[in-house]
């Protein structure tokens, strides 16, 4: 088969599909491989290393007329949309529940398109999403205590000082996100309050944190009165492959200390606060009633080498799959890797972006025998 590998162009966005290892694993399997230059640059890979592995290099375009799978990061963007084709594998993130121009645009493609985010493991859980999730959840902490500082912020750091009590950070959310911030969050010196609705994710927090957090079950009431006393939020909540749930309302939000933040983790699946809107790295932070809001879309993209490498560990069994067995059958023969379909011919098969767009749903079984 042969595999395109573009250039990211989402707004700073340097992570790579992927990176000279996976490369040569795939290049060994007997598959032709095309990136295009400067792809990994970002990500501190040079062309030299991806010819060295086996790659061609080649402009986008080629890429996408010749290409059988486009292996990419993030969604594609407009002037990528128009160039997939009928027939064609993309594998990425895709988020659609959250963006119905792109679900539109790619049910034109007629590509067949899979979603890192909702592919599944025989053990439960989001194989793919689970290591951007880390790293996010890890930075979420961090871009939170840098946006507390003066001008926007509170002007208060994370740990406190001697005499002075630690900032508030409310997590909402205790699923691999949440765990990750909690953790890091402690580790800068904050007090931590962890919310969610499954009270086993709370007994795993809890357990996890070795009790260093607090937690309480997640109800409007119990949200609406926390928040008051935060210095930082942290919307780490998720519904798998849907629009991510709305948890903090304007309301809520002319509550709050001024200058405190939100770091809404969740806006690539359209964001749990209402006042959230999506950001870039280039302008990541805007301020509604006095609180800064922090929504960029592609917050691992900010430690891009860590992520290309995190991202290809989990991502290259199932290129190899794809590769190696083709459309359909690399998907009939494996339940997980079909629960990544999204859109395939024009047609949505994922039941939460149909219901998300209000769109026509072809049931999963007219595709495919298994």
């Amino acid at each position: 088969m042969r595999i395109g590998v573009p250039k990211e162009i989402k707004n700073n966005e340097f992570r790579v599909g992927l990176t000279p290892s996976s490369v040569v694993e795939l290049a060994h399997a007997g598959h032709e491989i095309l990136v295009e230059p400067s792809a990994g640059e970002g990500a501190g890979l040079s062309d030299d290393e991806y010819v060295a592995a086996g790659a061609a290099l080649a402009p986008a375009r080629q890429i996408f007329e010749r290409a059988d799978l486009i292996v990419k990061v993030k969604e594609p963007q407009s002037s990528e949309v128009a160039m997939l084709r009928q027939g064609q594998l993309l594998f990425t993130y895709l988020h659609l529940a959250a963006d119905r121009a792109l679900t539109e645009g790619l049910m034109r493609s007629g590509a067949h398109c899979i979603a890192y985010e909702t592919v599944t493991a025989p053990g439960g859980g989001l194989p793919l999403l689970a290591p951007m999730s880390e790293i996010a959840g890890r930075l979420a902490p961090q871009m939170g205590a840098r946006f507390l500082e003066k001008p926007l912020g509170r002007g208060v750091l994370l740990s406190g000082a001697p005499g002075v009590p630690a900032a508030e950070v409310l997590i909402l959310g205790a699923g691999s996100v949440g765990l990750q911030a909690a953790t890091i969050a402690l580790g800068m010196g904050a007090n931590v309050l962890i919310a969610d609705r499954s009270v086993d994710a709370l007994r795993r927090a809890e357990a996890r944190l070795a009790f260093a957090a607090r937690t309480i079950y997640s109800t409007r009431a119990a949200i609406a009165e926390s928040i008051k006393r935060a210095d930082l939020v942290i919307c780490a909540a998720l519904t798998p492959g849907a629009r991510a749930p709305i948890l903090v309302t304007r309301n809520m939000i002319q509550t709050m200390k001024r200058g405190s933040v939100i770091v809404d983790v969740a806006i690539d699946q359209g964001g749990c606060c209402e006042t959230s809107r999506p950001t870039s790295h280039a302008d990541p932070v805007y301020v509604v009633d006095g609180v800064v809001h922090y929504c960029v879309t592609n917050m691992p993209g900010a430690v891009p080498r860590t992520s290309t490498f995190a991202l290809n560990n989990a991502t290259l069994p199932f290129v190899l799959t794809l590769a190696n067995k083709g459309w359909p059958r690399a998907l009939d023969d494996d339940a997980h890797l079909r629960a990544g379909l999204e859109i395939t011919s024009g047609r949505i098969v994922s039941e939460p972006v149909a219901a998300a767009h209000g769109l026509a749903l072809m049931q999963m079984t007219d595709v495919f025998h298994g």
